[in-house]
């Protein structure tokens, strides 16, 4: 039993299963319905952004080596939205489509079993449930290298009951919605009239104006000074110090914005981007100068990262810690498989 357990914890963070599939045809059936923006953008709170040119990528020696080399990229001018989604705007959303999520969602063994190894036993059916990841601090420090120490595959769990079945978002309507997969979010997008931001479009919008910068106010640690997002304090993953006021996510424009007037693009929950991953695409998009190849990428990946079908994240998480993944930084990348929930991830649109 725990094994699988395991196993389906595995998967639904590093592999796209058949959450992804079922996702897609409610997504398309969507479209089919005849699911549009509504006309009505009252509830749509949105900053135009002039494009410009920037250098992309690490800032700092906490860069990984998929945010190298920094790159110059240009973007044209678009509108974003100044906070993340919230479950108010979503639910809007749902009660006008009756849209189901992906955590919403039983998964089926015919379609999951095609993305293991050959003879891989099945599940018991208790495990083969609508569920999504939460995190489940430990009582006692642990190494890092395990995230199932702080993950729970819990059924029930999902954008209406994220902490699972007996929890609620009752007077959290301007709570960033979260365990929203990136399908779930596409769909949003869709009906909305909007889309997802490009991660350059992403990094230009969360630099809001400062140039080479580490996070979207400036150089300061994150721990110095005043409180500037909603992060982890304190010993990850057991000890929150709570220095910034809250254990998991924050009402948004909880904590100033940056130069663009953008709120929470470091923190409180990860973002999801439209962009497919890769951790050597840095390197191929870019020529010995650091100049964005307007070729693109060749068709070779890195041997040390096989391809995977991931979507990028940005902005950290009210998780995010430096002895951790310091995703509060404007240049970290996130991966995660499109049918993804967690209760740390959502996002917001861009047109």
């Amino acid at each position: 039993m725990i094994r699988y357990f395991f196993l389906l914890l595995s998967l639904t963070l590093l592999i796209a299963c058949q959450q992804n599939h079922k996702a897609k045809v409610k997504s398309d059936a969507t479209s089919a319905a005849g699911i549009t923006f509504n006309g009505d953008t009252s509830h749509l709170e949105m900053v135009y952004i002039k494009g410009g040119t920037f250098m992309m990528g690490g800032d700092n020696p906490q860069a990984d080596k998929d945010e190298f080399p920094k790159h110059q990229v240009s973007v044209d001018g678009f509108y974003i939205d100044k906070h993340e989604v919230t479950n108010a705007q979503f639910k809007i959303f749902v009660l006008a489509t009756g849209y189901i999520t992906t955590a919403e969602q039983k998964p089926n063994w015919e379609e999951l079993k095609k993305q293991l190894p050959p003879g891989t036993p099945k599940p018991d059916e208790s495990q083969l449930v609508a569920a999504s990841l939460v995190f489940s601090p430990p009582s006692h420090s642990v190494e890092l290298n395990d995230y199932s120490q702080w993950w729970s595959w819990v059924a029930g769990a999902n954008w209406k009951h994220p902490e699972g079945p007996n929890s609620d978002i009752k007077e959290k309507d301007q709570y960033p919605v979260v365990h929203i997969s990136w399908d779930d979010a596409m769909a949003y997008c869709q009906w909305s009239g909007k889309r997802l931001p490009t991660e350059a479009e992403w990094e230009f919008a969360a630099r809001g104006g400062l140039k080479d910068n580490i996070y979207p106010w400036g150089n300061e640690s994150i721990e110095v000074g005043k409180v500037k997002a909603n992060s982890w304090n304190g010993n990850f993953p057991n000890e929150n110090t709570m220095r910034d006021g809250f254990l998991n996510t924050a009402p948004v424009k909880s904590f100033a914005p940056n130069g663009y007037h953008l709120y929470d693009m470091a923190g409180n929950v990860w973002e999801w981007c439209s962009d497919w991953y890769r951790n050597d695409y840095y390197q191929k998009i870019t020529n010995p100068n650091g100049v964005s190849n307007p070729k693109g990428p060749n068709d070779s990946f890195d041997p040390d990262e096989p391809y995977t079908p991931k979507k990028v994240a940005r902005g950290g998480s009210y998780l995010c810690n430096d002895s951790y993944c310091s995703g509060y930084r404007v240049a970290r990348r996130m991966k995660s498989s499109r049918d993804s929930g967690l209760s740390n991830m959502g996002f917001r649109c861009v047109r």
